[in-house]
């Protein structure tokens, strides 16, 4: 009865919503995601810049046309959520030149977007409300859960050291399991010790091989306020009986997965996923190239995973009024600036490979899905190197304070000019190993050095394909 109170009040909340899109006032959700280290919190930083200070956007048509009025930041929708703190993260990139601190908890904005519509019946000035919502991607592989019980979820996760590359960094975690008996009687500091075990396992897995985290759950390493909470202190354990004892240590971690599901994964899922319009998901694919074929097996799993989870198809009246849907979702390969834009084509190709898959299944649905390789804020430009007489295509730019180069360690103020490497013409090499693992060269980039214009306002962040982003994602609403 409850879960049927929940569905009707979501199902009110979305008629609700769509009523007031499609008679009063047009609202499009934006929902931000990615994995760790995606670049979530520069993306929508850079977002927000470019749509209020309407700069030079040539793939973004209603800049393009001057038909981009204005944008501002106006309150959100939902009191409850954070409000996403661009202006901090603004002046860290601009004034501090250093990248934002990383998203580890949902937040939100909304712009009201003044604009012209496009010569036509329909021309005119038009008002678009943006609600964008910004959430950490690990949160999304937890949605999986949902149609999950503990005892499946336990074997699942335990039958994953088994994967390449997992052995040694799950061999401490596997011998304290056999340190706690499921049957043994329910004890809470057992269970603190086999959930903090299994933490350190999680994090060993992010540092190693599984850069892209998708072992769920995606909270116990981004916890956010929920930090310390009993529905955060549980594990999985081997030799379950097929039976489990309510009263046992086994059924103490049931019951808290079960809370897990009901209070964390259900109400994210009814209160903001479940409400997007629009989908990207922003993917560090060159971190994974870096770290070998197996990363990029675990990045392609996680990608899969995250379609799979997203509502996604074309959307009717019907539909939008009682079960709105992700009709439009974009795979974003970041970090572009780090190579040369020669190597452009073969990011995005490589990522569209990685992607295949879950993109034959997601147009099947009825929605539109694409590929981009972009740089949110650029912190590099494209020059030459020499080499032995050869002349490589390279980037430049102020690598971060301690950044190794060469035999050349950094200050944080000198530039450098990096030849980073090519990509493969074929994307397919690269999963078939022809990248070795730290071949290439990725230095961590300070933002770059921004100057004010004529007039001393704050000068535009640099970009690649933002503005090809943002026309896949709201171009059509803007039209």
């Amino acid at each position: 009865m409850t879960d049927f109170t929940s569905r009707a009040g979501s199902a009110l909340r979305a008629f609700a919503e769509a009523s007031q899109d499609l008679l009063v006032q047009p609202t499009l959700r934006l929902g931000v995601t990615g994995l760790a280290r995606s670049g979530k919190t520069v993306f929508t930083t850079a977002l927000i810049h470019h749509l209020v200070e309407t700069h030079a956007l040539p793939a973004f048509a209603a800049a393009q046309e001057g038909r981009l009025r204005r944008a501002r930041l106006v309150p959100q929708p939902d009191d409850d959520v954070p409000r996403f703190p661009f202006e901090e993260h603004f002046a860290t990139l601009t004034e501090a030149r250093a990248w934002p601190r990383s998203t580890d908890r949902i937040s939100q904005f909304r712009l009201e977007i003044a604009y012209e519509r496009a010569a036509g019946w329909r021309s005119g000035p038009a008002t678009l409300m943006l609600d964008v919502v910004d959430y950490p991607g690990e949160w999304l592989l937890d949605l999986a859960l949902i149609e999950t019980d503990y005892v499946a979820w336990s074997r699942s996760t335990i039958a994953g050291t088994r994967r390449p590359g997992r052995a040694a960094i799950a061999a401490p975690w596997l011998a304290a399991l056999q340190g706690f008996d499921p049957a043994s009687p329910l004890d809470e500091i057992a269970a603190e010790r086999a959930s903090d075990a299994f933490k350190t396992y999680l994090s060993a897995l992010r540092a190693g091989p599984e850069a892209v985290a998708t072992t769920p759950p995606g909270r116990f390493l981004m916890p956010g306020d929920l930090a310390g909470s009993p529905a955060l202190t549980f594990a999985p354990l081997d030799r379950l009986p097929d039976t489990i004892d309510p009263d046992s240590l086994a059924g103490l971690m049931q019951r808290r997965f079960e809370a897990y599901k009901s209070k964390v994964v259900t109400p994210f899922f009814r209160d903001h996923f479940q409400r997007v319009d629009r989908q990207i998901v922003l993917v560090d694919v060159l971190s994974a190239v870096d770290a070998g074929p197996t990363a990029l097996a675990e990045l392609e799993e996680a990608i899969d995973a995250v379609l799979l989870s997203l509502n996604i198809g074309r959307n009717s009246i019907l539909s939008r009024l009682f079960a709105p849907r992700a009709d439009r979702v974009l795979f974003a390969a970041t970090k572009a600036d780090h190579l040369h834009q020669t190597s452009h084509d073969r990011l995005d190709a490589l990522l569209r490979l990685l992607v295949s898959r879950a993109m034959r299944r997601t147009e099947a649905a009825g929605a539109r899905v694409g590929t981009v390789a972009l740089a949110s804020v650029r912190a590099t430009r494209e020059t030459t190197v020499h080499d032995d007489g050869e002349v490589l295509r390279a980037v430049a730019g102020t690598p971060e304070a301690g950044e190794v180069v060469g035999d050349e360690t950094f200050d944080g103020q000198s530039e450098a000019a990096v030849f980073p490497g090519e990509l493969p013409a074929r994307p397919e090499a690269v999963l078939e190993g022809a990248v070795a693992p730290g071949s290439l060269r990725f230095p961590r980039f300070r933002p770059p050095l921004i100057r004010p214009d004529a007039h001393g306002r704050p000068g535009h962040l640099p970009q690649i394909r933002l503005d090809r982003a943002m026309q896949f994602l709201i171009g059509d609403r803007l039209a």
